[in-house]
């Protein structure tokens, strides 16, 4: 039988209350049990057979790692992380001590919330030329015995698109500022990717101190009545998978 690692988490009472707590959380048939050297452990259960990462089992996993974020610090171990004894797992704990108890003290006491920004492509940028003055649609005449003139032509839509690709990135850029001023005022720590897709143009993860809740989701309400062309949606709270800093050896 392996053990399949749930968790790296921080011990704040005897090994004995905690276990108590955990037991009062688990929502699985995994038996789940702490694996500890002083102030850190590892949530485990016990795991027969062959790993198989389908969808399903993935969201079982997530969500009893959600569960036991409410009760403990913890950083969420990936999916399919399994140890073959308890032996290899206090030595796991044992070569990466400072570092995983470094993390735990980061991410203590916050939640993680996720953003996403999103906008009707067409209708964002047809608003951004007009309030710029760029004229994107000009005809142009077509002189197919000039070559330079069609050359021209092609090289003045390419300007075109560039100068409507540096509003909209000038704009998001604009978005992301204000946000993470509100945010730092909070004290929260974020993470941005900016035009993941066409409709998505903003995609940030923010680290917040769990009393700060209330406080975030006002903050991005103000953001969606200013910015009315496009769609603010917040998510969490979640355990702090973006920002677990950790490389184990």
């Amino acid at each position: 039988m392996k053990l399949l690692i749930y968790a790296l988490l921080l011990i704040k009472n005897s090994l004995e209350e905690t276990n108590e707590i955990l037991a009062g959380c688990d929502t699985s048939d995994k038996n789940l049990q702490i694996i500890a050297i002083d102030k850190i452990g590892a949530i485990v259960g016990n795991f027969e057979g062959d790993l198989i990462a389908d969808k399903a089992k993935a969201i079982e996993f997530a969500k009893e790692i959600e569960v036991l974020s409410n009760q403990f610090t913890l950083l969420p171990v990936r999916f399919g992380s399994l140890m073959v004894s308890t032996e290899a797992i206090l030595d796991l704990l044992n070569k990466n001590s400072k570092e995983i108890q470094n993390n735990l003290l980061h991410v203590e006491n916050r939640y993680e919330f996720g953003l996403k920004v999103m906008c009707d492509s067409s209708a964002l940028k047809s608003s951004l030329v007009e309030n710029s003055g760029l004229v994107v649609n000009s005809s142009h005449a077509k002189n197919l015995e000039n070559p330079n003139s069609v050359y021209r032509n092609w090289l003045e839509d390419k300007l075109k698109e560039h100068r409507l690709e540096e509003l909209v990135l000038n704009y998001v850029d604009t978005v992301i500022k204000e946000i993470t001023e509100a945010i730092e005022i909070l004290g929260a720590t974020a993470k941005f990717k900016k035009m993941v897709s066409e409709k998505t143009i903003i995609d940030a993860v923010f680290l917040l101190a769990k009393d700060q809740k209330n406080e975030m989701v006002d903050t991005i309400i103000q953001f969606q009545k200013k910015y009315i062309n496009l769609m603010f949606i917040l998510t969490g709270p979640w355990p702090p998978y973006n920002f677990v800093e950790l490389t184990l050896k």
